[in-house]
């Protein structure tokens, strides 16, 4: 039976919600940058604490009880509203200090941190940007989980729980060989990939679902072959190679054209394109810093002219 007088402590609480997101001990003390005798230690005296047991492990994994399970948004939302204290603190003197844990889809990290985190080096000295890249689905379960402040992902995300604020929109562009009867193109018609072999990446990716919504809205049924890439680099390494086309956005136009051997084309208008934006959680409290960093990046992406601001 838990005492009512007991008072978990934020180390408890996240040490649970870490072995929770991990479902592995070692894994959860690493994100947690402490050692897993630690954590453990940590989880323990919670449960200890609450008469509760939240988390079991066998010798091939680890999974939340049913207590555990009921407890868990609880416990994310107390950190969130810890987080949330500690933010507020600073920010009344100094907004846009220490350290946020910055999520971004492979389509768009590549291409716009170089220009994002040199100019926020700039702007704001004070705060330090940890750069995590993943697909969709697993940034907001990270940000879910508080293992990240805030993703730069598509829109719409249509997540409960979660903020959103469009940064800038950009337009897809066609990928295609070097000598490609359409190298060079500015008003292909999107029906025109019903008749070329379009390649397209694996699961999860959105760009993937993106590009067979390009196809859907243009009424066609894209000519796709048996090969698929997990990157979008190497989605062009196969395009130079000759075994397809592809979609890419503007803002990966310049890096991916480099070495000169893969052409583009632009759609005719209305351009297919997508719109990318910030994500966050709606408890995090940080709304307006999170707000001026969106305009930040906003600003330093449609400088290049690859995007426009929203």
């Amino acid at each position: 039976m838990a005492n009512q007088s007991y008072q978990p402590t934020i180390a408890g609480l996240k040490a649970f919600a870490a072995v929770a997101e991990k479902r592995h001990f070692g894994s959860a003390a690493t994100s947690l940058g402490i050692s897993q005798p630690s954590l453990s230690q940590a989880l323990a005296a919670l449960e200890a604490g609450l008469g509760v047991k939240l988390v079991e492990r066998s010798t091939r994994r680890v999974f939340l009880t049913n207590e555990g399970n009921t407890l868990l948004p609880r416990a994310m939302s107390a950190i969130d509203a810890v987080d949330s204290f500690t933010h507020a603190a600073a920010g009344v003197t100094q907004p846009m200090t220490g350290t946020l844990r910055l999520g971004l889809i492979p389509t768009v990290a590549p291409y716009v941190l170089p220009t994002v985190l040199r100019g926020l080096g700039e702007h704001v000295p004070a705060l330090t940007v940890r750069v995590v890249e993943d697909r969709t689905g697993p940034l907001l379960e990270a940000l879910r989980h508080n293992s990240i402040d805030a993703a730069m992902i598509a829109l719409p995300s249509d997540v409960p729980g979660m903020m959103e604020i469009p940064m800038y929109d950009e337009d897809f562009v066609l990928a295609l060989p070097a000598g490609h009867p359409l190298a060079g193109a500015r008003e292909v018609n999107p029906a025109a990939l019903a008749d070329l072999p379009l390649l397209l990446l694996d699961e999860g990716h959105c760009l993937r679902e993106q590009a067979l919504e390009v196809c859907r809205l243009a009424g066609v049924r894209p000519d796709m072959g048996p090969t698929r890439a997990a990157s979008l680099a190497t989605a062009v390494q196969c395009v130079e190679g000759g075994l397809g086309v592809t979609l890419i956005p503007a803002t990966a136009e310049r890096t991916e054209t480099a070495r000169g051997s893969l052409a583009t084309a632009r759609f005719d208008s209305p351009r297919p394109g997508r719109r990318i934006g910030l994500v966050w959680r709606v408890t995090s409290g940080r709304e307006a810093e999170y707000r001026t960093l969106a305009t930040m990046i906003a600003d330093l992406v449609t400088e290049s002219g690859a995007a426009r601001p929203v």
